[in-house]
């Protein structure tokens, strides 16, 4: 099977570590090292955790009108996002739900797009359906995307070019690393602080091997990444997040910028704009996300019921594992309503048993990004 698989730039490296490979979002990815899942996680959380994001869509949109026309398509302000900073967005459909999230990074020349490996495709077309022709659409393939996280993750990279350590969260920059020009952001997917760089391929491997050469810097693989954005209460698109999802639903207010609200100066103009605006408006929306913290020490999955103490189903969980961090049960899904305050207890069904949770506020474990 792994002859139909796509490979990212780092795949010989990978398998020179000694990665377990598994199909994801069409590519061979690692979703463990010999570390092990649990290692990987906490070793993030204590030091600092390599990522091959490669994956991922890169994309570049130049054109005077780029920032207004991706904003006709996005609840967020892009037209005024400053050059050197990033912004976290989604794209959303005529019913209000989101068909992707995805991050937007001004370099003053164009804005630079990270898209979602499994939805790239849907989501490039998106972009040509919608852009108007002077946008001009450029799909990066010669790129690689690496992450590296943790506490120690801006000492790591700072060996390589002390610049990186001037920068805060979400602030972009082209930097020069291994001798050439890397796009980073200090941003990432596990709550700590870090970096995301996008690298030319033919230099990618060699960053890696710079960074590995530090024994504080290891390998992390999909389950780990998992566990990780799962324990600071980030979403994951295909689960947490879809097209039947709005942003209200999501708990994602966070995401929709004042400038694109009701009382805005660019209110709306975004697909589904009015369900979505009306929904904040009103309060009415017939379901949230919620965090869940297990009451025994079982781990509860994707797609476990959720019940109430009179055994009516109420919900259903979206992502769920066990934290390693704090060595509980964490997991969130979606409830009616009338079950999402703090405190309340719920039974998750797991092989045929009703395991007791409770309605805990997220992130479960504090986020660590660098704000200066």
């Amino acid at each position: 099977m792994s002859e139909q698989l796509l490979v990212t730039p780092f795949h010989a490296l990978h398998i020179e570590m000694g990665a377990k490979m598994v199909p994801f979002a069409g590519y061979d990815m690692p979703v463990q090292y010999a570390l092990g899942v649990k290692k990987e996680h906490l070793h993030c959380r204590q030091s600092a955790g390599l990522f091959d994001v490669s994956h991922m869509g890169q994309l570049r949109l130049k054109g005077a009108n780029a920032a207004a026309a991706i904003e006709a398509l996005v609840p967020v302000d892009i037209i005024d996002l400053p050059a050197g900073k990033q912004r976290y967005a989604f794209f959303t459909n005529e019913q209000g739900g989101i068909s992707d999230d995805l991050m937007v990074t001004n370099f003053g020349d164009h804005l630079f797009v990270v898209v979602n490996a499994a939805c790239k495709t849907q989501d490039i077309a998106h972009l040509q359906a919608n852009l108007p022709a002077d946008v001009e659409i450029d799909i990066i393939e010669d790129r690689a995307l690496l992450a590296i996280q943790g506490p120690k993750a801006a000492d790591m990279l700072a060996k390589l070019n002390a610049d990186v350590q001037k920068m805060v969260f979400m602030d972009a920059e082209k930097i020069q690393l291994v001798g050439v020009e890397c796009y980073v952001s200090r941003s990432g997917y596990t709550g700590e602080d870090g970096f995301e760089i996008s690298v030319p391929a033919a230099q990618a491997e060699q960053l890696a091997r710079e960074l590995l050469a530090n024994d504080e810097v290891e390998w992390v693989g999909l389950g780990a990444r998992d566990s990780l954005r799962l324990e600071c209460g980030l979403c994951l698109y295909g689960h947490d997040l879809d097209e039947t999802t709005t942003p209200v639903e999501a708990s994602l207010l966070w995401g929709i910028s004042k400038a694109r609200r009701a009382d805005g100066v660019r209110a709306g103009g975004f697909i589904g704009s009015d369900i979505i605006l009306e929904q904040i408006a009103t309060k009415q929306v017939s379901r949230k996300r919620i965090g869940l913290v297990g009451l025994t020490k079982a781990p509860v999955r994707e797609g476990a019921k959720l019940f109430d103490a009179a055994d009516n189903e109420i919900g259903i969980v979206t992502s769920g594992t066990f934290g390693p961090t704090k060595s509980i049960p964490v997991a969130m899904g979606y409830v009616g309503t009338d079950y999402t305050a703090i405190g309340t207890e719920l039974f998750a069904e797991v092989r045929g048993k009703k395991l007791a949770m409770v309605v805990e506020k997220m992130p479960f474990v504090a986020q660590s990004y660098y704000r200066g």
